[in-house]
């Protein structure tokens, strides 16, 4: 409707007017339809057209991308619905026509570059955008980084805020850019998972999984945040490792990995003799790799599962191996010395069901 599209571009008129005596360079519109983006860009280029408009629309949704570069209105199979306040598949005939003759380019983000950029707005506003509302930011961000760009006055339009609370848990999980995940396979051999860590040490660790499988390697998978002040300081880590020998995988942006392998890594094992114990420490920096210094101990661990969810209290699942059949009192000893508070799970129907 010409009308609408003419109403949505009054947002144009306000951003203008709000700029008169500064530069704006460009401007970042989220795209559905197309409406709002086709009154921006219009407007735009008839009152300053030096000033750049891009369109930002989901990457599992980008209707209006494949129909500029199609030439005509494409009609997509499908359409992601995380995004789903822009989730269309047939973009309007005039829309297009508007799009195309003014817009200046497209931009298509993916999921975690949306979560990003609610994480922003949050920090920035304290404003909880919903993930439509959230592309403008996101399409900007991508366009800095991408051009490494600086100086430059960059206006993104948040349109939305239809915050679903069941999905603030998937926003939450996958906002943080600075997390890095590796997939490491370590000698199955006493000490090798201290020493795993302590080439990870002192970049925080937010996920740490490991079970026992084999005698002779395990296969572990840990997300970390690679320290902000030093170049290509994730790089740096995978060298370390690969340096002594320990083979690891990037899995960063791995969107299998990072969706499901991350919750069923480890699985089932017919470790020995194993007892499965709940640990709770306060979270404080430096406090897993002092719980993981505190199990210096002659029993194996064959299982260990950590995740760092924001709380005040670090939790940890440890398996453990004893020597000596179904009682080893000298465990049970050494686990009332530790100083950490603990649960023993080893009966636990959901651990036999699961982790056997």
């Amino acid at each position: 409707d010409e009308y609408v599209i003419a109403g949505q571009g009054t947002i144009a008129c306000e951003i203008l007017k709000k700029c008169v005596s500064q530069p704006v360079d460009a401007i970042f519109v989220c795209c559905g339809g197309g409406g709002m983006l086709a009154g921006i860009s219009a407007y735009i280029k008839q009152v300053r057209p030096n000033v750049k408009v891009y369109g930002v629309e989901a990457a599992d949704a980008a209707g209006m991308t494949a129909s500029l570069a199609a030439g005509h209105v494409v009609t997509l199979p499908s359409v992601g619905l995380f995004a789903d306040g822009a989730a269309v598949k047939t973009v309007g005939s005039e829309t297009f026509r508007l799009c195309h003759k003014y817009v200046d380019g497209m931009i298509t983000v993916d999921t975690d570059q949306i979560c990003n950029a609610i994480k922003l707005a949050y920090n920035d506003a304290r404003v909880v955008l919903e993930p439509a509302g959230a592309l403008g930011i996101a399409g900007m961000k991508k366009h800095v980084e991408e051009n490494n760009i600086s100086g430059s006055t960059f206006v993104a339009i948040t349109s939305g805020a239809n915050m679903d609370f069941n999905r603030l848990r998937v926003v939450s999980e996958r906002a943080d850019d600075s997390e890095r995940s590796l997939e490491i396979t370590i000698p199955e051999t006493p000490g090798a998972f201290r020493a795993m860590y302590s080439k990870i040490w002192p970049r925080n660790v937010t996920e740490l999984t490991y079970r026992f499988n084999t005698e002779q390697e395990a296969n572990v998978f840990v997300s970390f945040q690679p320290l902000i002040h030093v170049e290509n300081d994730f790089e740096q880590v995978m060298e370390e490792f690969i340096k002594d020998d320990f083979l690891c995988t990037d899995l960063s942006d791995n969107e299998l990995a990072k969706t499901h392998i991350r919750h069923l890594a480890g699985g089932r094992s017919n470790a020995h003799h194993e007892r499965l114990f709940r640990f709770d420490f306060p979270e404080s920096p430096g406090a897993l790799m002092r719980f993981l210094e505190s199990l210096d101990m002659k029993w194996n661990i064959s299982l260990f599962h950590y995740r760092n969810y924001g709380d005040d209290f670090g939790r940890v699942l440890v398996g453990i191996q004893q020597n000596h059949g179904p009682k080893c009192e000298g465990m049970n000893r050494f686990l009332q010395d530790l100083g950490y508070k603990y649960i023993e799970e080893t009966n636990n129907p959901a651990y036999e069901k699961f982790l056997r």
